[in-house]
């Protein structure tokens, strides 16, 4: 299991990328967005200043090696660990150096290898070498691992370490999806040895902050590593709160209490609009709003019922009673390079889903379930209650806590329909396994999958993306209601706040605050 998260634009997490572009955004309700203000030269900085943050789900264990949920990752990457290569949401995904400082792939694309930087060490004062890098790796394949992400590096055959600072990976065949899936949970690098059983509360990593404090049910501190062997934090301390309720967010935001709020409500910035106590930024997100179809029982299995209900959903209707958002018709975001517009596909008819509501024997009505985590505003599903009614369906909303969402509907597949965030990015894998919760089986989009993690070139692998995209909407695997926003208010006088897809990754590098 990866991840998935819960409204505006932000975090709860289980499985599930995004821009802007493409069909239908709501009317801009935040026009008193701001780009944040430049960081002051270093003299005019508190360093040693506590931020206080909001986020929404708070981890239910901080073992990124074996606990799976976004929220781990979205405080823990870039922060607390670190990877040979990472990401910069900011430029649509661009892979970047972090403990390699330069890496090579082989004419036949068969191997890669990877120069540390010099100096790089854990907390624990000890040095990070190519031998860490090559243990990390190798329980993330090993027999019996209980890696989240191993499966994502069955491809590898060997991992070797030529010298202290190169690391040379050798592979079964090509893998245009190495790279990225270093930079993600599974290219964490650990100290040689961990115990994985006690990692827990236990981190050592490798990164410019680690863990200082965890008051569970209410927030989790950070602080500096004043040993980093990089550029050094801006800032002693990071608190990060976990407040669901938007109202309660607000309100710890103007009261001083946090000074920065992600997945703030975009129909709830006004009182952060006025004035220039408060900037307000808006970001892209790969926060992918999914009506999940339970494709291994009926009356999922006939697929008129599938487009029958893509076709009932108004999803203009979400995106304007949620207040921002983008409609998109795949499982796939703008900022992905294998992305097309796939709306026009089950695009808004309720007279043809009545019709294919009949064709498939339900012409007097059809009563379904629908299984979604309480922290999710009820806007989405009044939508959907609405719209579906209108097509005949009665549709009765049951409410659940995250925890008993992912035992009854992630892990046991107990369930008709389900709405869930997937805010992890490049996700579409998941589409391609058919014990994952969707239910969905085409061997056809799993070939093509397989085809397109052994291109020769990335042009080909896009290709065969999009045709994977295409058929899975094609096929009604799911619906996809839109596609969120990061909207992150900030105090006057905090700077480097990261704006984007701020759900998997929240990075605190470049955090200042002003003196």
């Amino acid at each position: 299991m990866r991840r998935l998260l819960p409204i505006p634009a932000a975090l709860v997490a289980v499985v599930l990328t995004a821009t802007a572009c493409g069909t239908g955004g709501a009317a801009d309700p935040a026009a008193g967005t701001s780009a944040q203000a430049a960081t002051p030269p270093d003299d005019q900085l508190n360093t040693a200043a506590t931020v206080n943050v909001r986020l929404v789900l708070e981890p239910s264990s901080l073992n990124i090696f074996s606990t799976s949920g976004a929220a781990l990752d979205q405080i823990l990457l870039d922060n607390v660990y670190q990877n040979l290569v990472s990401v910069n949401p900011e430029e649509k995904d661009k892979i970047v150096p972090q403990l390699a400082t330069s890496w090579e792939q082989a004419p036949d694309g068969l191997s890669y290898t990877f120069h540390l930087a010099s100096g790089a060490k854990f907390h624990d004062g000890s040095p990070l070498t190519s031998a860490d890098v090559v243990w990390s790796l190798q329980q993330q394949t090993a027999s019996g691992s209980k890696a989240v992400y191993g499966a994502e590096f069955a491809s590898i055959a060997d991992v070797t370490a030529p010298d202290p600072t190169t690391v040379r990976i050798g592979l079964k065949s090509r893998d245009t999806f190495l790279l990225w899936n270093l930079t993600q949970r599974g290219g964490v690098v650990f100290k040689k040895g961990t115990d994985f059983a006690t990692l827990d509360g236990a981190e050592n990593g490798s990164g410019p902050f680690k863990l200082a404090q965890w008051n569970r049910g209410s927030s989790i501190t950070f602080q500096r590593d004043d040993a980093y062997w990089g550029a050094k934090p801006k800032v002693a301390k990071v608190v990060f709160h976990y407040i669901t309720e938007t109202n309660a967010a607000n309100n710890a935001e103007q009261t001083g209490q946090t000074d920065v709020e992600t997945a703030a409500d975009p129909t709830l910035l006004q009182p952060f609009t006025s004035g220039d106590a408060f900037s307000v930024l808006k970001g892209t997100t790969t926060d992918k709003y999914t009506l999940a179809f339970n494709g291994t029982k009926a009356p999922f299995t006939n697929p008129d019922v599938r487009h029958a209900l893509r076709q009932a959903v108004n999803k203009q209707d979400i995106v304007k009673a949620v207040g921002a958002g983008t409609v998109i018709g795949s499982s796939v975001p703008p900022q992905d390079p294998w992305y097309e517009d796939l709306t026009s596909i089950d695009a808004y008819n309720p007279d043809s889903a009545k019709q294919l509501l009949a064709k498939a024997g339900f012409a007097n009505g059809l009563q379904l379930t629908l299984d979604v985590p309480s922290i999710y505003p009820t806007s989405i599903t009044d939508v959907l209650v609405s719209n579906l009614k209108q097509a005949g369906v009665t549709l009765t909303v049951k409410q659940v806590e995250f925890p008993a969402w992912l035992s009854q509907v992630f892990k046991n597949h107990d369930f008709q329909l389900s709405l869930v965030d997937h805010a992890e990015a490049r996700d579409i894998a998941n589409y391609t396994k058919p014990a994952y919760y969707f239910g969905y089986d085409d061997k056809q989009v799993q070939q093509w999958y397989g085809q397109a993690r052994t291109a020769a070139t990335d042009a080909e692998r896009d290709t065969l993306l999009k045709q994977v995209a295409k058929q899975i909407s094609t096929d009604a695997a799911s619906d996809w209601l839109f596609l969120g926003e990061a909207h992150t208010v900030v105090r006057k006088g905090v700077y480097g706040v990261p704006k984007a897809e701020t759900s998997n990754r929240f990075p605190l590098a470049n955090l200042a605050v002003g003196k």
